[in-house]
């Protein structure tokens, strides 16, 4: 094996022909500015490279359906290991996925419940136990004279397959029908063909029976007949007048006293992602989507004709039948349909919304058609019944997008958001049931299942199985994740906490020889919390592992073995081989940007004297939600405020959750429900608030900086406005390249063609047609200045603020861009291509360029994520402008040099998860060093007395 990997002219992206020498079984750091090539270097060339081989050593049928990573562009790799990505966007947002199934430590629980758990009667709580022949018979007789009995035997449950040879077998054994997913069927007459990717229901018809005395004997020698064909298990189809249902009957679990059986425990049943287990009602979901009273009703002040509910009457289209449904109820209630909504009766409003069930209103109906004219009788859904109705009926996405707007996510009423059926919660282990032990945060489990106090027999079935679990959990524990809980939605994580799970669950393999390439690990992890990570990580290198992490870090760049710094600029100005080595080899390199910060030749200084403030505030009462323990937080305006804490300390769930969505429903109108609070005062002090996150500025290679901040319009109203432009009578329509006119169609304003390639990589070749410049030969003969609307969308920032120096409301936008460090992308560079730094950029540079008002509240959610020393420092100067003009700006921060600037801090803590949730500490920096029991304090007296 080759000592060392050894990448040779990589020219990916900004690459500029690197060759660079990676040591194995090393930690390595790559750093440098965002935007010089670390990921290119990092994802697009080493483990695409990595993945490509893997996948080549495949068959050429099997490739067909991986599909297959393109050729980077590099000369050569020599000493590849196969390589593992863990990056920050890798744990699903499904809300089927939870923190359990993502660490698949769920499974193993599952597994445990059915091995060794506890079957009870989910009506009484008593322990299950099997039932005989006769009870099940007493049971069945006891159902009343002339009750019919279809008695039937499951011979496949939810199964995939056609199923011919056991369909077979019930002929032979001469048996005439079966029900098959429902259906009844004449086996020995009709020729069954069944879906074969399907899960199929079989159950052969063993006998129908009429309920009356003297039926008994028969009614025993079916079950008997049913139960050997079942398995012990035997289903009676009831059907008592209108009423028709099933009872499953086992021969080894059920409840004496209330007749609940269950079928022998098996691992599926404790899924909420398989029918076997989900509760029906929300499909293993655990909650359900309802319209939200609240959001219906517009203004409370007025009455229903006014308008109260106009916004849902207009989208919605409700007919004139649903008002004089109304008028007919508002009549049967004797209340005045004038009266301002807040004044209507209880019971009236509740009818309004949920329907008077199944009693009749009487109104008076004129048809629109002929205009006949009669009196009706009806009964009334009720306004939030009828739209949830047309939500589930409708196939029109614009429709449901439009009711979302109205609705709320609840907890399911039937298993309180359990998720599964209420005979699967009732089995135990150590007096919890699955739903239970998995709300426990993963240090409690881990707890609970250390001292599980189990039988012999218990003992020795689930030794295995309980070995996995506590090294799973334990894992958890090391990358600093003890306040999960298992049941927590994966869709909720930070990216820095998917990321250490998937880093958790790659500890768990154990395996040796592989090459890791990680995204920034301490991305959501507070310093107390770091050398936790950093253990971690030093294990996978330990065991013989070789990690590239690309990382801004300072003390994952203090214990890393090599460091790669790349740059010395970003975008065009990078790709170079600026510095490597250890830490302190860095230091020594002037070029370096890296290397000057880290031994303090440059810094982010600490501001001489902290801003005042305006002396309003924003006042949270009684923040509850999540883990927030009914705290009052006061915000001061006018300054740079920074909520920190450790991760799961109640930061996001107090900013994100309630600050931002109860301030944004009352100045920009969101319609979504804040979290758990009693009230906000001093909204009145803010005209808008923004919210500057991390999710991606587009999706697609058609977004770019110049459509997402709104210049590309300016530019197209300057390009319709030239002389040839007017002359050949071209809208400013005509230089988009998302709508037919202007662009090129062989491409549809792509640029390139996408061949696919079967099992080969899908090839991109540049349009033949208009050589990759997306417009059509017309459009791209209007000039200005010299230049087409291609070679604008071809300039960086900086060459695109020179040229549009004169246009004032261009220049604006493209100032602000220069502003945040962008000068170095392209206007026209697609979106898929910038990094997680870049688009936030892009994002804060679009707020920046929009007129300020000095009353706007801006919310940023750790904008330093993938930023580098000397971004970091720019990015301080822009919030600073921001709050120099009296604007406040609200930061969820980790970052030391970030929270030494900060006006005020509001911390959280004192630990995650259920420990957190409180107010630890709040004042300036200096007032928040001085607080014994916060952790950032402490962090902070070290920075703060380093830089005295």
């Amino acid at each position: 094996m080759a000592k060392d990997i050894y990448i040779k002219g990589a020219n990916e992206n900004n690459l500029k022909h690197i060759d660079v020498t990676v040591p194995r079984d090393k930690m390595v750091v790559l750093t440098g500015l965002s935007g010089s090539g670390k990921s290119s270097l990092a994802f697009d060339t080493i483990y695409a490279e990595g993945q490509r081989r893997y996948v080549e050593s495949l068959s050429a049928y099997a490739r067909q359906f991986l599909g297959q990573m393109e050729k980077p562009d590099v000369e050569y790799i020599e000493g590849l290991s196969p390589a593992i990505s863990i990056d920050q966007k890798t744990t699903s947002k499904n809300p089927r996925s939870t923190v359990g199934t993502v660490t698949e430590i769920y499974d193993y629980l599952r597994l445990m419940y059915a091995r060794i758990g506890v079957p009870h009667c989910p009506v009484c709580g008593k322990e299950i136990s099997s039932q005989s022949v006769d009870q099940i018979v007493d049971i069945l007789m006891s159902l009343g004279e002339g009750t019919r009995l279809t008695i039937l035997a499951p011979v496949v449950r939810q199964r995939k397959g056609e199923h011919e040879k056991i369909l077979e077998r019930i002929r032979k054994e001469g048996f005439t029908r079966a029900r098959i997913d429902g259906e009844m069927v004449l086996i020995n007459e009709e020729e069954v063909k069944l879906e074969k990717q399907q899960k199929h229901i079989i159950e052969i018809v063993v006998d129908r029976i009429i309920v009356k005395e003297g039926a008994e004997s028969r009614l025993a020698e079916a079950c008997e007949l049913a139960i050997s064909h079942g398995d012990g298990l035997v289903v009676a189809h009831i059907k008592q007048g209108d009423q028709e249902y099933d009872r499953i009957f086992s021969t080894s679990l059920a409840c004496p006293e209330h007749g609940v059986s269950v079928a022998e425990l098996e691992p599926r049943m404790f899924s909420f992602n398989n029918p076997f287990g989900a509760c029906p009602d929300c499909n293993g979901l655990g909650f359900n989507e309802r319209i939200d009273p609240d959001l219906i009703i517009t203004d409370q002040e007025k009455s229903i004709p006014e308008g109260c509910l106009s916004a849902i009457f207009a989208s919605m289209e409700f007919s004139g039948f649903y008002r004089q449904l109304i008028d007919a109820l508002a009549e049967y209630h004797g209340v005045d349909i004038h009266t301002p909504y807040k004044d209507l009766p209880k019971k009236f409003k509740k009818e309004l919304l949920y329907g008077t069930g199944k009693r009749h209103l009487k109104y008076y109906y004129k048809s629109r058609s002929n205009g006949s004219e009669s009196y009706r009788d009806h009964p009334f859904e009720g306004i939030i019944n009828n739209l949830e109705r047309r939500y589930r009926e409708t196939n029109s996405d614009f429709i449901k997008e439009r009711m979302r707007k109205y609705m709320t996510v609840t907890p399911c009423e039937s298993c309180g958001g359990k998720r599964l059926r209420p005979e699967i919660l009732a089995v135990t282990v150590g007096d919890k049931n699955i739903a239970q032990l998995c709300d426990l945060s993963v240090r409690e489990a881990l707890e609970f299942v250390d001292k599980l106090k189990l039988s012999e027999k218990e003992a020795m079935i689930a030794n295995q199985i309980l070995k996995e679990i506590k090294a799973r959990l334990q894992f958890l524990i090391d990358v600093g994740l003890d306040y999960l809980t298992l049941s927590r939605s994966s869709g909720t994580l930070s990216g820095g906490e998917s990321q250490r799970i998937r880093l958790a669950t790659q500890i768990g393999s154990s395996l040796v020889g592989v090459l890791y390439i990680l995204d920034e690990p301490s991305i959501g992890l507070h310093q107390k919390d770091n050398e936790k990570l950093l253990a971690t990580l030093r294990h996978l290198t330990d065991i013989g592992n070789t990690l590239i992490v690309v990382e801004h870090d300072e003390d994952t760049m203090y214990a890393a073995d090599h460091i790669i710094d790349i740059g010395p600029g970003a975008g065009i100005h990078g790709g170079e081989l600026v510095a490597e080595g250890t830490a302190e080899e860095i230091k020594k390199c002037e070029r370096s940007l890296t290397g000057q910060y880290l031994s303090g030749k440059k810094k982010i200084e600490v501001p001489k004297k902290r801003r005042e403030g305006n002396g309003l505030k924003l006042q949270i009462k009684g923040a509850a939600e999540n883990n927030l323990k009914k705290i009052n937080v006061d915000i001061p305006l006018g300054k740079l405020v920074c909520v920190t804490g450790v991760s799961g300390s109640g930061k996001s769930s107090l900013v994100n959750e309630i600050l931002y969505k109860g301030v944004a429903s009352i100045t920009n109108g969101l319609k979504e429900r804040p979290g758990a609070h009693k009230k906000i005062l001093g909204i009145e002090h803010i005209d808008k608030v923004i919210d500057i996150n991390q999710s991606p500025i587009g999706r697609t290679p058609r977004s770019n900086p110049a459509t997402y901040t709104g210049v590309f319009t300016g530019i197209r109203d300057l390009f319709a406005q030239t002389p040839e432009a007017k002359l050949r009578g071209y809208e400013k329509g005509r230089f988009s390249f998302n709508v037919k006119g202007g662009r090129c169609e062989a491409c549809s304003g792509d640029g390139i063609i996408k061949i696919e390639m079967h099992f080969l990589p899908d090839v991109y070749v540049p349009c033949e047609v208009c050589k990759g410049k997306r417009y059509n030969r017309e459009t791209l003969e209007v000039k200005y200045k010299g230049k087409s609307i291609f070679d604008v969308l071809d300039m960086n920032v900086s060459e695109a603020l020179e040229f549009f120096r004169n246009i004032p409301s261009i220049a604006r936008q493209l100032e602000t861009l220069e502003q945040v460090g962008l000068g170095y992308i392209k206007l026209g560079q697609p979106s898929t291509q910038l990094s997680g730094g870049e688009a936030q950029r892009i994002k804060l540079a679009s707020e920046l360029s929009k007129r300020s008002t000095g009353k706007t509240l801006y919310i940023l959610d750790e904008p330093t994520t993938g930023l580098h020393f000397a971004d970091v420092d720019k990015l301080l100067q822009v919030l600073d402008t921001l709050v120099d003009a009296g604007n406040t700006v609200v930061v969820i921060e980790h970052n030391l040099d970030v929270i030494k600037r900060a006006d005020h801090i509001i911390d959280l803590g004192p630990d995650g998860g259920f420990r957190g949730g409180q107010i630890v500490a709040e004042g300036t920096p200096e007032e928040v060093a001085e607080v014994e029991g916060s952790y950032t304090g402490e962090f902070l007296r070290r920075i703060l007395g380093s830089e005295e």
